[in-house]
């Protein structure tokens, strides 16, 4: 991506900011269940989306950089996948390993499936050891699979809804035939609803509205131009979308998007509702896209992955032992994932892809 593309996406950084503070108010509406009005908790429990928000940016950006040219060769493909590990590996990692070293914790009972995300595939499994890191399977297998994808979408999108159809049908049908074979006990691609919820073919329908908006933008497609306040319309059709998905919770500990239409909704209307609020900040001058690009909320969305590895599960449970603050140590813990993202994911990304162009050259 290019200086002025970097310049023209800069309210997106941001939007991760707000993606993973969705996911943290999610994770910790526990705390606020006998304070807060009904109808605010039934949103709380649905703010699982900004996950999916991620996912619909992930699809994007990777499309808009990578799409032109699929499957060049495979040096080309290589060092693609080797610069995508690099920007989540190290980080995931280095978190992990502390976790496993600390006898409070893992205490030593080190894992090949955590470390190579493995675990991710399995519903017995895949919140072992950093909870939240099944969602980085989710993303790494959208990274292996992208230029395939994208050379299909090239060729026509249909096929491509049709490829994504097939791949659900084969995990599904891998979890089925584990099953008959010796009972699946680790739930390796199953049960359905896992897939659903927890698979990248579940999931593809949010990569799919990022690589259709990154289509849009760069062939400047009218549909997309001529449609008016994309950016208040696709944050209103997020809001609306999210609440009733939460109309089919059965009570306060229950989620919407496991029920049949919730699920439906939530695969549907809400990748689209965020494909044009992700065009908004992208086209229209806002005050949203003025914060979003600020450069407060921009250092926040670059540490953003640091902060969703550890808003919950180890990190957060560490510093609960110590201590816990009023504020559920949101500051803290942005603290935390700011001097990571500094001194350890950024410095390492960036070597890591000066060292695979020196190579290539």
């Amino acid at each position: 991506m290019d200086n002025n593309s970097r310049a023209k996406f800069q309210s997106l950084t941001g939007v991760r900011f707000i993606a993973v503070c969705l996911v943290f108010i999610y994770h910790n509406r526990k705390y606020w269940r006998d304070g807060l009005h009904p109808e605010i908790l039934r949103l709380f429990n649905e703010f699982h989306v900004g996950v999916s928000l991620f996912f619909v940016l992930s699809g994007f950006l990777i499309a808009y950089t990578y799409e032109d040219k699929p499957l060049q060769s495979v040096s080309a493909y290589t060092k693609y996948f080797l610069v995508r590990c690099a920007r989540i590996l190290p980080l995931y990692w280095l978190i992990l390993t502390i976790y496993y070293l600390d006898k409070g914790y893992g205490n030593f009972h080190f894992s090949l499936l955590t470390y190579s995300l493995a675990h991710g595939f399995s519903d017995a499994h895949n919140l072992d050891g950093i909870a939240q890191a099944w969602s980085l399977t989710v993303e790494m297998l959208f990274y292996l699979l992208a230029p395939l994808l994208f050379f299909i979408k090239k060729k026509n999108v249909w096929w491509l809804v049709f490829v994504l159809t097939i791949l659900f049908a084969l995990f599904w049908g891998i979890g089925i035939f584990w099953q008959h074979l010796n009972k699946n006990l680790e739930r390796f691609f199953s049960p359905l609803q896992f897939l659903l919820l927890n698979s990248f073919p579940g999931r593809s329908s949010e990569f799919f509205a990022g690589m259709i908006l990154a289509t849009a933008v760069k062939n400047r497609s009218a549909w997309l131009q001529n449609i008016p306040y994309k950016t208040a319309i696709g944050f209103i059709g997020m809001f609306i979308t999210i609440y009733a998905i939460g109309w089919f919770e059965k009570d306060m500990y229950d989620h919407g998007y496991t029920h049949p239409i919730g699920m439906l909704l939530s695969k549907t209307l809400l990748p689209f509702s965020m494909l044009l609020f992700l065009a908004g900040l992208i086209y229209e001058d806002t005050m949203i896209n003025k914060i979003l690009g600020s450069p407060l909320l921009v250092l926040l969305g670059n540490a953003s992955f640091a902060f969703y590895l550890v808003h919950i599960s180890y990190v957060n449970l560490k510093l609960k032992d110590w201590h816990t603050f009023p504020d559920r140590n949101f500051i803290l813990l942005w603290i935390i994932s700011i001097v990571l993202y500094k001194f350890f994911e950024s410095p390492i990304y960036h070597y890591c892809r000066k060292r695979l162009k020196k190579d290539q050259a």
